[in-house]
């Protein structure tokens, strides 16, 4: 299957600021990626998390997706895990941090908190906090994504398969 790019770029309409409610619609690989900090070259496996909310874009018609990258750690300081305790309401296990399957998360809802930051004159979205979805509010239902693993196969868009019909988590249920 052939890979195009294209002279002309696209018009990003970032995730609008504020609270929404949202369902992670993939788990990207993205492999070991070269990263520098403090001026120290390192190789790192990273993946990224993305969340589509309940709002539609208006240009697109379809879904605002955010998404968050993280280094594929759970050591005790490490950002995915801050993040996933803080959306699953507990900490780690000592027993699930010696391997935490990172597929489970999906269809899970979360409450998202997105900032905007402007870059060279763009506007980019930020997922600054995610917490877990109160017990009184709805997940919304993946919609109009395929994901990233799926896309060789598909030419078209089709909607996530996901049964809101059966699935209902139970209170004390944190399904990841």
């Amino acid at each position: 299957m052939p890979i195009l790019a294209k002279a002309s770029g696209t018009d990003f309409t970032p995730c609008p600021q504020g609270t929404h409610a949202a369902v992670c619609v993939d788990v990207i690989d993205l492999g070991m990626i070269e990263t520098e900090f403090g001026g120290v070259k390192k190789s790192q496996h990273k993946v990224r998390i993305v969340w589509q909310i309940d709002e539609d874009n208006p240009d697109t018609k379809k879904p605002f997706r955010a998404s968050k990258r993280y280094t594929l750690s759970l050591h005790e300081k490490a950002t995915l895990r801050k993040d996933l305790e803080s959306w699953r309401g507990r900490p780690f296990t000592a027993q699930e941090c010696e391997g935490f399957d990172l597929e489970t998360l999906l269809s899970v809802g979360a409450l998202i908190n997105v900032i905007h930051e402007n870059k060279a004159g763009k506007t980019y979205d930020n997922i600054v906090s995610i917490m877990r979805m109160p017990k009184a509010m709805n997940t919304p239902t993946p919609r109009d994504y395929i994901r990233m693993c799926d896309r060789h196969a598909a030419a078209e868009p089709v909607p996530a398969t996901f049964d809101a019909e059966t699935y209902s988590p139970s209170d004390d249920d944190v399904p990841f």
